[in-house]
């Protein structure tokens, strides 16, 4: 999943991306409104994290202009104060959750995950096709019970397959949600970690889930996809 990070107090972005990163996400930041705006409009994100305070264009009129602008990416409010009035004004602005600091980074993960499950309307937190089970709080896989071991990059692949299960996800897609916008679209890394993810994923078991569709994307399906 891909972030937007709209922050411009740089000790807390970097200590925000830092814990985000862990958790298998990609991060784009921007420290100023102006900057966070052109991104939020040009690039793909699953969710943004807004300041309220910030140079240039302050985080309400971002959100606005998002919202002028059709953009109905979820985005979160962070703000030192705490006032109901000021929470009023962010929701009203668009802002489709509120965070006051100082806060707590698994209140933060928390939340983007309550907006994640809300955005691909899930029911509940655990991600499950088949035998497969996937907790994405606690980062945990299952294939039939047993436990498998990803690194975050796998993890935020095979999440990002799972939320879309059985349609069609471009390399491009993959891209934009897993990496941030310095990685190198030519490389053959993406299909690297396709690779050792169905190795891990699909190994000993008679059906496949992750599948390869030539010239066009992966699929995670119980059944096999009518090419």
């Amino acid at each position: 999943m891909r972030i937007l990070l709209i922050e411009d107090e740089k000790r807390l972005s970097h200590y925000i991306k830092k814990g985000l990163t862990e958790q298998g996400f990609a991060v784009d930041q921007a420290y100023d409104g102006q900057e966070g705006l052109y991104l939020a409009k040009e690039e793909t994100y699953d969710v943004i994290i807004l300041d309220v305070m910030l140079p240039k264009l302050s985080g309400i009129e971002v959100c606005k202009k998002l919202r002028v602008s059709k953009k109905d990416t979820p985005v979160i409010m962070l703000t030192a104060r705490s006032e109901t009035e000021d929470k009023i004004l962010g929701l009203d602005s668009g802002a489709d959750d509120y965070l006051t600091k100082p806060f707590v980074f698994a209140e933060l993960k928390a939340r983007i995950n309550a907006l994640l499950r809300r955005s691909y309307h899930q029911v509940t937190n655990n991600l499950i096709i088949a035998n497969l089970e996937v907790d994405p709080l606690k980062h945990t896989v299952k294939r039939k019970g047993k436990m498998i071991k990803l690194t975050p990059k796998e993890f935020a692949i095979l999440e990002l397959l799972l939320r879309r299960k059985n349609e069609v996800v471009t390399r491009t897609q993959v891209i934009e949600h897993v990496w941030d916008y310095n990685f190198d679209s030519l490389s053959n890394v993406v299909d690297v970690f396709m690779g050792t993810l169905r190795k891990k994923i699909d190994r000993g078991h008679k059906a496949k889930l992750i599948h390869t569709l030539h010239g066009v994307g992966y699929m995670i399906s119980d059944k096999p996809p009518k090419v």
